[in-house]
């Protein structure tokens, strides 16, 4: 959209045509990506931030500071998106998955806590459409039993937890900057910690293992002149190519000067949700218990108008669009339940063929229960409107879908 309702109508144009005019020297004396991460660290009042390409490598580049390894396992919440298995299949550990809270949809602590065993080494605690996790137990696991925490603030940029933003409490914490986020730069991520030692690990990992680097270092920042010569060895870890471009940091960088304003939107949207939901008891917002602030990067509920009017979830669906609402999603399927997970193959490939592998991957219907009585009842909402006044218009044909079923 064109005007102020548009999506990057910041420094977006002013910042990448900069990085496009190659003669221009401030690109050369301060690169976008550093500026981006410093900026970054600055708004989440922590010492150490490291762009990555996008948020799944984020991901793993946490995993490798956390020292996971073969064999180990790390726990990460059932309903979530698969990355986070993902990630930590790429470590050749072994996923573990604990069961969710019926009412925030988050992870619970206590399932986290049933589920640690000698091998665990790091616990994902993943903060779902806008809502941060139970950080304090969770925290006190983590010391308890000598874990990483790792946060997942994908979908939860400015989300609060006892006045704490979201990634400041865990060891690590990863963020997404894909094209649905509420900082959107097309993809891209960052991660962001405290410590010096996991900073320097991350940026390695993230960076093809050069020696040069280190926590508050990026490869483009000026390499040693010997870097030229022959005999010079570049590398002294193992590593990936995450690192993120200079356009993709130029973008993200205008989106972050606007992030105030770009999460307090998702939040008017989220109110005019509520107001739309008044009075009724069978479709149920995500709960935000005291303490919390939701940051909404979807408006997220659970269903529950087929017990009450014998309306199917794809039915209800239907005749909000019919009625000229937007679509919305489901929820993400429960992970165990995907067909990688049920059909493993990455084991003998990325795996080997031992014991320990075998007996891991008993993924089985009823491991979460929770989880896998919310999932199909869960209808996320769009939040992400830049025109209030078309918010107001489909949030209003919601409260009139509501009421069109209830007078039957």
């Amino acid at each position: 959209m064109s005007g102020s309702y548009g999506k990057y109508i910041g420094n977006e144009l002013k910042y990448v045509t900069q990085i496009l005019d190659s003669e221009n020297p401030e690109n050369k004396k301060a690169p976008f990506v550093g500026k981006l991460e410093k900026a970054f660290a600055s708004r989440f009042g922590c010492k150490y931030a490291i762009a990555h390409n996008s948020g799944t490598s984020t991901l793993h580049t946490c995993l490798a500071a956390a020292g996971v390894g073969a064999g180990d396992e790390v726990i990460s919440p059932a309903q979530t998106v698969i990355m986070n298995s993902f990630a930590t299949l790429h470590q050749n550990a072994i996923p573990v998955y604990a069961d969710i809270d019926p009412d925030t949809f988050n992870i619970d602590p206590k399932s986290i806590e049933k589920n640690i065993t000698p091998r665990t080494k790091a616990i994902i605690a993943v903060h779902m459409h806008g809502l941060m996790a139970d950080m304090d137990p969770i925290m006190s696991l983590a010391k308890k039993h000598g874990l990483y925490v790792i946060e997942d603030s994908a979908q939860c940029v400015l989300g609060k937890y006892k006045g704490a933003l979201a990634g400041s409490i865990g060891h690590m914490a990863s963020f997404s900057f894909e094209n649905k986020k509420h900082l959107s730069a097309g993809e891209g991520g960052m991660v962001i910690t405290n410590e010096e030692g996991l900073a320097t690990v991350i940026r390695k990992t993230g960076g093809l293992g050069y020696k040069t680097l280190s926590a508050g270092q990026s490869l483009r920042q000026l390499l040693p002149s010997d870097f030229q010569d022959p005999h010079y060895k570049r590398h002294d870890t193992l590593g990936w190519n995450y690192r993120m471009n200079e356009l993709t940091a130029a973008v993200a960088l205008a989106q972050l000067e606007r992030v105030d304003f770009l999460v307090a939107r998702r939040q008017k949207v989220a109110g005019l949700y509520r107001e739309a939901l008044e009075g009724c008891d069978w479709v149920i917002p995500q709960k935000v218990p005291p303490g919390f602030e939701n940051s909404y990067w979807t408006f997220t509920v659970k269903y529950e108008g087929q017990a009450a009017y014998g309306i199917k979830w794809k039915d209800f669906y239907d005749l909000y669009k019919k009625n000229g609402g937007d679509g919305f999603y489901g929820g993400l399927s429960v992970a165990y339940g995907e067909p990688v997970m049920q059909n493993k193959p990455f084991l003998n490939r990325y795996l080997p063929d031992d014991k320990v592998y075998k007996d891991a991957f008993n993924y089985k219907n009823g491991s979460c229960p929770v989880a896998e009585d919310i999932q199909p009842k869960m209808m996320q909402f769009k939040t992400n409107y830049r025109n209030l006044e078309i918010a107001k218009q489909k949030t209003e044909i919601l409260r009139r879908t509501i009421k069109e079923i209830q007078g039957k």
